[in-house]
């Protein structure tokens, strides 16, 4: 049983290897979409902290993406004399901590609501936080923000932040366990099963609330930082986008929602499906992706992973069944 935490992060890192070596083979358009399905993926188990693990599904979680990035860029861009090697690390120090402000700020009122209205006021805090990018001049939200160039000479750009992407990745993903082992993530698991029960029974469900708010919320800005220095140049419409709360939560639902490894495998699938097999389709492209989710989440309600796990379970009952 010891050795089954060290086998699995093994496992994780070794699939991290075969996919860092994919640019050395991959033509540089599926290293974009490589960069897209990392990304997403990434957003997508940040996400899951809160809305997979405790059930608190947020509608806004671009809002932590955009406070991210806008927080880095104005202070890198004061710090224009550092070398580029320090300016990322600077800036997602800076980006995390904005958004650990962010979301201990609101965690409290915001976390009295369940359900329906706690995902809705989510939306609105996104949408807030783009009305004061947008408006208050010193965010410079409507005018934009460039970021410099962090990429080493000797690096393709597009490499580097796949590879870059990758790294954060395999960090989101490897926390994301640890949480969802450990006795705190059985607290989560509790809250999103019967909250009021769990609370009765003991577990302290405010405070596990709002730890998994505030890391799921930092997670992602430091994502966010990422993406803004990929794009190199952002304004609020390009970081505060409701197709991205809304994908983040079709990830969970095509995978599984719930698991770990659901919203990695329905990040991939999503990101693969629209800019590959879809591409070519933009006037047709929304309608055949809805069109697209609406029969995956027919055909297998509880996810690609609640499929597989039906399809061995019908195997075994069929294995054990007694002849006739």
């Amino acid at each position: 049983m010891t050795q089954k935490p060290a086998a699995f992060v093994a496992i994780i890192l070794g699939c991290a290897v075969v996919l860092a070596l994919a640019p050395l083979i991959l033509p540089p358009f599926y290293v974009r979409v490589g960069q897209l399905m990392l990304y997403s993926a990434g957003l997508a188990v940040a996400w899951t902290i809160l809305g997979g693990f405790a059930g608190y599904a947020s509608f806004g979680h671009a809002a932590f993406i955009g406070v991210g990035a806008f927080a880095a860029g104005l202070v890198e861009e004061r710090l224009t004399g550092l070398p580029p090697a320090l300016l990322l690390p600077i800036g997602m120090l800076v980006g995390g901590l904005a958004c650990a402000i962010l979301s201990a700020a609101v965690a409290y009122p915001i976390l009295r609501l369940r359900g329906t209205f706690f995902a809705i006021a989510m939306l609105g805090v996104c949408h807030v936080c783009a009305e004061l990018n947008n408006n208050i001049d010193v965010l410079q939200g409507s005018l934009g923000l460039n970021f410099p160039a962090v990429a080493p000479a000797a690096w393709d750009p597009a490499v580097f932040f796949y590879e870059l992407y990758l790294a954060a990745g395999v960090v989101v993903f490897l926390i994301a366990w640890q949480i969802q082992r450990s006795r705190f993530g059985a607290g989560l698991l509790s809250i999103r099963e019967d909250e009021d029960t769990a609370r009765m029974l003991g577990v302290p469900t405010e405070r596990y609330k709002r730890i998994a708010f505030v890391a799921s919320a930092v997670l992602t800005g430091l994502l966010g930082v990422i993406y803004a220095h990929s794009l190199g140049y952002i304004t609020t419409d390009s970081v505060y986008r409701d197709d991205t709360n809304l994908s983040l939560i079709v990830y969970s639902l095509l995978g599984g929602m719930g698991t770990l490894f659901g919203p990695v495998i329905g990040a991939f699938m999503l990101v693969f499906i629209t800019q590959v097999v879809l591409a070519r389709l933009l006037d047709f492209h929304l309608f055949a992706t809805g069109l697209l989710l609406v029969l995956l989440v027919l055909a297998a309600p509880g996810g690609v992973l609640g499929l597989v796990k039906s399809w061995k379970l019908r195997r075994r009952a069929a294995a054990t069944a007694p002849a006739e």
